[in-house]
């Protein structure tokens, strides 16, 4: 067994090495983006106590790194399938840093501050766009759930990095000490992937050859792009908002809370491999997706019931919903680059990141003002019967048309 990257023949066991090795750095670099991006709901606590701000201005804050994502994300993309991945996500991670940095021991403002996070975001955006192409590009068809499954804990895993060190370093050293701990980690990681990431072969005919546009005659993308984005409701109502309701419905303190919260992530880290491994196994990513998109709805409406009434029952539910809608994310990102082909596939994630990170940037403040205006349950029912809605419009490709699609994306492997 053999493969060429950048020109150097790999043999054997070299190869194995190397995939997994650019798996972990994808992976790392993920999970730094999200820990900064999906970080802030676990500021709340400061936010609102030391900062002085409302809950619905915390929402605000929550979607300022999502927004400067979606302003960049298709961008990104068109970068990567241009220039490879390497170049782009050392960049983009880099500035995210900086503008992090400058949030974290520059002036202080609610507004500035926001407006650092959007250009955080907006960098780090590149992350996104890239690093599942990295990942992609390394591994066969066969092999590709579970390594994009693998790639996908870093949703969960960053998010459970900041629910484990946001609160305890801003309630000792406020939101200089718990921002500037995600300047640093986003900028170490930037210089690992400058220094040892190495962008995938592509087939010659994607290179010397206009692909064709996969979103024309087909509907099959977009429906896998919107049913993804759908699930992002349950996974950032259960994600934004079970800290806040732990300490104001149950009497939790904001550590506490986030300590169950992380170990809620890690679970759902978990789910994304087991899940990715189940897709190989069957040789379908959509199926799955359907059939988990559907436990969701129950799950999330579940935690719903238990807020309205709530009992010990309430925590084991948030933490079931938060490991849930965590499930599915891999699965949605492997059939669109697949779909899409080598050519497009950079292009294609990024206006899959698009539709989900606008959905996660609207969610916490539109659900802020839900739960402000009611209760915590009317928000978690809305986002359970955004599952259902998602379930439905998944599409399920005949066993004969998955097939064909998974041989087509074997041409992404290097």
């Amino acid at each position: 067994m053999a493969g060429i990257v950048g020109g150097t023949t790999y043999r054997g066991g070299a190869v194995i090495v190397r995939r997994w090795f650019m798996l972990a750095l994808g992976t790392a670099a993920q999970t730094a983006a999200c820990a900064f991006v999906y970080g802030v709901p676990y500021l709340a606590d400061e936010l609102r106590h030391r900062q002085h701000l409302t809950l619905t201005q915390v929402g605000l804050l929550v979607a300022c790194p999502t927004a400067g994502l979606v302003l960049a994300l298709y961008l990104w993309g068109a970068a990567a399938d241009r220039w490879g991945e390497r170049v782009v996500i050392a960049a983009g991670l880099g500035g995210a840093a900086g503008a992090l940095a400058v949030a974290a021991w520059g002036p202080r403002g609610m507004v500035a501050f926001g407006g650092l996070l959007v250009l955080a975001g907006a960098a780090g955006a590149s992350v996104y766009s890239a690093s599942g192409r990295l990942v992609m590009g390394w591994f066969s068809a066969r092999e590709r759930g579970l390594a994009m499954g693998i790639r996908q804990t870093s949703t969960p895993l960053g998010m459970g990095v900041a629910a484990l060190a946001m609160p305890p370093l801003a309630g000792g050293h406020g939101l200089t000490g718990a921002i500037g701990f995600l300047a640093a980690l986003c900028g170490a990681i930037a210089v690992l992937i400058a220094v040892f990431a190495a962008d995938p072969a592509r087939p010659k005919a994607a290179a010397s050859e206009p692909a064709p546009n996969p979103y024309r005659g087909s509907n099959l993308l977009w429906r896998i792009h919107g049913s993804a984005a759908l699930l992002v409701v349950p996974q950032f109502t259960a994600g934004a908002f079970a800290l806040v309701l732990l300490v104001d419905v149950r009497g939790w303190s904001p550590v506490h809370a986030g300590q169950l919260i992380a170990v809620a992530q890690g679970l759902g880290a978990l789910s994304r491999i087991l899940v990715g491994r189940w897709s190989d196994r069957v040789g379908n990513r959509l199926r799955p997706m359907r059939q988990l998109a559907a436990a969701t709805a129950a799950v999330v409406a579940a935690a719903a019931v238990s807020t309205a009434f709530p009992s010990p029952l309430t925590p084991v539910l948030l933490v079931a919903a938060i490991a849930l809608t965590s499930s599915t994310n891999g699965l949605s990102f492997t059939s669109t680059a697949e779909r899409a082909g080598p050519a497009w596939s950079g292009r294609a994630l990024g206006v899959h990141n698009t539709g989900q990170n606008l959905t996660a940037a609207v969610v916490p403040p539109v659900m802020a003002v839900i739960i402000s205006a009611t209760a915590y349950w009317p928000g978690f029912g809305l986002a359970a019967a955004a599952a259902c809605v998602a379930a439905v419009i998944v599409p399920v490709p005949s066993p004969v048309a998955a097939t064909a699609d998974a041989g087509a994306g074997r041409t992404i492997s290097a």
